[in-house]
């Protein structure tokens, strides 16, 4: 083990002042009416899982609300277009338990839901998540364990919702770069955006399971 490594709990817990009583029990087993509200204007989430190999964070978005509250205790997505991969997807099938965390531009606080998930054919839960008619092939219902907001300092101190702060499009990096760099490919990454790009258009909203 690394010589400064933390191998116990109360180790860590002995260097930080304890959490006051509030933030201990923020965490509700259930959708109040404003988390609700929140759900639906949100979007954009990202969906944290675990496998035998290790754990997994993938975004999800769509329109403001993509995210369906069932009831209280329930949230649910479909599926849309991604790479086919299906990682998230049998991770959820394999290890049940699942964390989420959801976006509102502008806003700096986000919403965070624990729970256990599982994925589904129910038409009546798919009929619930269609986005502008599109059905899709499976949904993700999620059983809330938690769910409370998180607080604003990542986002303020990220400046995510600053447009002054954002680099200027030569200063951004290029997914087609990495790729390029990753594979030691002998092509132009213009090549790789270009592609790139031209699948986002053929299957932005294709439904069905692609992730």
């Amino acid at each position: 083990m690394e010589p400064f490594a933390i191998a116990e709990e109360s180790a860590l817990r002995d260097r930080y002042r304890s959490p006051s009583p509030a933030v201990v029990a923020k965490a509700r087993p259930r959708v109040d009416p404003e988390a609700a509200t929140f759900l639906s204007a949100s979007p954009l989430m990202v969906l944290a899982t675990t496998s035998e190999s290790g754990t997994d964070a993938s975004p999800r978005g769509g329109p403001p609300g993509f995210v369906t509250v069932l009831d209280e205790t329930h949230i649910a997505f479909g599926d849309l277009a991604g790479n086919n991969r299906l990682d998230s997807y049998a991770n959820l099938i394999a290890h049940p338990e699942v964390g989420t965390i959801f976006f509102v531009p502008g806003v700096d606080e986000t919403l965070r839901i624990n729970g256990r998930a599982q994925v589904t054919t129910d038409p009546s839960v798919l009929a619930r998540t269609e986005i502008d008619g599109r059905v899709p092939k499976v949904a993700v219902v999620i059983e809330v364990a938690e769910c409370y907001i998180h607080c604003a300092k990542a986002i303020r101190r990220s400046g995510v919702w600053q447009p002054d702060t954002w680099m200027s499009d030569d200063e951004r990096p290029s997914a087609a770069r990495v790729i390029v760099d990753q594979f030691s490919l002998d092509i132009d990454p213009a090549k790789i955006e270009a592609s790139l790009e031209a699948d986002y258009r053929a299957t932005l909203w294709e439904s069905g399971g692609r992730e």
